[in-house]
């Protein structure tokens, strides 16, 4: 089914968005009124109070702020904080930090989601017996989870849909049980007034700092934006009516089951989400939160390449393999974010143990996602002229709530929260990195005029003085005009050794939004002798320049727009043959003859070595080690001032 189809308001595309769209914040019945009662005392004014404030989070947050506003900030259909800030980035150079930041919490979040899910549905085993080791049987789902990655997900994809569905009916059913089991009048906590009472009164004030329990009910509004592009605004909104009516009907279920307990806390070890379970719908249900999670897991996962896939062409990450398992567009797949994933879900499995620690490490990177995406908001707000009331209210609302909840976040940084704000901030000193050095290597980048090259380029070409290099010299270049091309591969051909060869390429790759593109545009710089090809490759074609190039002149020759004609004789050859070919490839290094502010030497430097480490040239374009040179290239940023020396007699 196409990815415009999926966009549709339909029966169909609201099954898909229920599968792709809520398998983050549809599984945090699972752990969050656990984690707001935690070991303490059940009263009315708790968890009143708490499901009053879940209830108004996802009405103020997740509906208002992000079904309501934040899909309307659409990037030619795709969603998601960097399509966000490609909306927004030219009204500000620093609106790029916000960005990283937004990016990189999303990505640590990824490391956290898998982990607390899986391991919330399973320690529902416990129930049969407690003292279970559910570690192993986590770990084993999860390394499942990210192995099946690379095989691609189309056939489990097509079950998300009807699985989060049933998932969700079963969430809206047993919350109604409890509510008829227990007491319906836990509804009233659908007033304002008790979560206002809760943040202000519980125990002289402590109320407030269970905001950080609270927040986790909405977890998964960023990664319900960053989907926009795989089903479209109209599906998810109208999905979501579906899905937070069966999220609250399970939330009060809950807390009337709790209210019922007259102010005992929860056993150790219990989980507010099973006590509401009959006893004969136990396995069931513990089967179906596994397979939630698993698609919650997959959801995030799948997020989290689209990401970095995006980061890549914004010039904020480094060139990774990037492959595509499937026919659709938005399934990604880069070993190394998934491998790198998958070992931090490990680690955050044995470092924690249970969900319930997880917990403390749950959140606070997201917060900071969700404050980052409400800064380039107001300024998508500024760009499509809104109103500037209605601008200064909203901004105001949603600072004062994320705010509220980063403030309430922070008690948690000791407990765990640390480890997710380690490696969001690792994250974004490598975003910084990739960014930075960009900016400073435009500076001194030098395009320059192929005319005016071409005289020398013809008196090269027939110098019977210098042996041949190639019958074919080609580089890759990355100028747009046509007319230009980086001054250091005239500095390669000429400065150096001089290259001789029967005919000058010059080759730029372009990459589509469309999956199967492979076309290609010839422009004659001279009539035979400099040649430019621009491949316009679709974003599922490997480019495999050899080939390709092969292909395309030898369809040149047949057409008989350029004459192959060895200016050198050898009766070897065949009367068709087209020559050699000699792709060039120049990577840059920093040279000693710079003398750079230190910031700027080690940002150099640091983008050079993690540049060394990232997808080569040779990679990335398919080249074959026969037909490929490498060429280094000396990067001189800032000149040395010249030595004093002195003659000595």
């Amino acid at each position: 089914m196409s990815k415009s189809h999926h966009h549709v308001l339909s029966f169909a595309g609201l099954i898909i968005t229920v599968g792709i769209i809520f398998g983050d914040i549809g599984t945090s019945p699972l752990y969050v009124l656990k984690a707001i009662a935690g070991n303490r005392d059940l009263t009315p004014q708790l968890i009143l109070g708490g499901l009053s404030c879940v209830f108004w989070t996802l009405t103020l947050q997740t509906t208002i702020k992000y079904v309501i506003i934040t899909l309307r900030a659409d990037n030619k259909g795709e969603g998601g904080i960097f399509s966000l800030y490609t909306l927004v980035r030219r009204q500000r150079k620093w609106l790029v930090v916000p960005a990283m930041i937004g990016g990189a919490a999303l990505l640590a979040d990824g490391i956290i989601t898998p982990p607390i899910s899986v391991s919330s549905a399973i320690e529902g085993l416990k129930i049969f017996n407690p003292k279970l080791d559910t570690i192993p049987i986590i770990i084993a789902i999860i390394v499942g989870i990210f192995v099946i990655q690379q095989f691609g997900t189309k056939f489990i994809g097509r079950a998300f849909g009807p699985v989060m569905v049933l998932w969700f009916i079963m969430l809206g059913s047993l919350g109604l049980y409890a509510l008829f089991k227990y007491d319906w009048t836990v509804l009233k906590a659908l007033n304002p007034y008790y979560a206002i009472d809760l943040l202000f009164n519980y125990t002289d004030g402590q109320g407030f700092w269970l905001l950080g329990a609270v927040f986790l009910c909405t977890t998964g509004a960023e990664a319900l934006y960053s989907d926009l592009g795989h089903c479209g605004r109209e599906n998810i909104r109208v999905s979501w009516i579906f899905v937070k009516l069966m999220l609250i009907l399970n939330y009060m279920g809950q807390g009337a089951m709790l209210l019922s307990r007259n102010g005992a806390a929860l056993p150790k070890g219990k989980n507010p989400f099973y006590m509401v379970v009959p006893d004969w719908f136990l396995i069931p249900s513990i089967i179906i939160a596994t397979v939630a999670a698993v698609v919650a897991s997959q959801a995030l996962i799948s997020g989290s390449f689209t990401l970095i896939n995006e980061a890549i062409r914004l010039n904020l990450w480094p060139r990774v393999k990037v492959n595509f398992p499937s026919e659709i567009k938005g399934q990604l797949y880069i070993p190394s974010i998934n491998w790198f994933l998958m070992i931090g879900c490990i680690a955050v499995v044995y470092g924690f143990k249970e969900s319930e620690n997880m917990e403390a490490a749950y959140g606070l990177s997201i917060v900071l996602a969700m404050i980052s995406t409400s800064i380039l908001l107001i300024f998508y707000m500024i760009k499509r002229h809104w109103n500037p009331i209605i601008r200064i209210s909203l901004a105001v609302l949603f600072f004062v709530i994320e705010g509220s909840f980063l403030i309430a976040q922070i008690d948690k940084f000791p407990h765990g929260g640390y480890i997710t704000i380690i490696i969001a901030t690792a994250i974004i000193a490598l975003m910084y990195i990739i960014f930075k050095s960009k900016i400073i290597r435009n500076s001194i980048i030098d395009f320059v005029k192929i005319k005016s090259y071409l005289p020398i380029l013809r008196k090269l070409s027939v110098d019977d003085q210098i042996p041949t290099y190639a019958t074919h010299l080609v580089y890759l270049t990355s100028a747009e005009r046509i007319d230009e091309v980086e001054s250091k591969v005239f500095y390669s051909i000429l400065e150096q050794q001089p290259k001789r060869a029967e005919r000058y390429w010059f080759v730029h790759v372009i990459t589509t939004d469309e999956p199967y593109t492979k076309e290609y545009k010839v422009t004659k710089h001279d009539e035979n002798d400099l040649i430019r090809i621009d491949f316009k490759l679709g974003f599922r074609i490997q480019p495999k320049l050899d080939m390709m190039f092969k292909q395309v002149v030898e369809e040149l020759v047949e057409n008989k727009e350029i004459e192959i004609r060895s200016r050198y004789a050898c009766e070897y050859h065949h009367s068709d043959h087209i020559g050699d070919f000699k792709f060039i490839v120049i990577r840059k290094f920093l040279s000693n003859d710079n003398e750079l502010p230190w910031f700027h030497k080690l940002i150099m430097n640091a983008y050079f070595f993690v540049k060394s480490r990232s997808l080569s040239e040779k990679n990335e374009f398919g080249l074959d080690p026969s037909s490929y040179v490498e060429e280094n290239f000396p990067y001189v940023l800032s000149k040395a001032a010249p030595i004093n020396l002195k003659r000595s007699q």
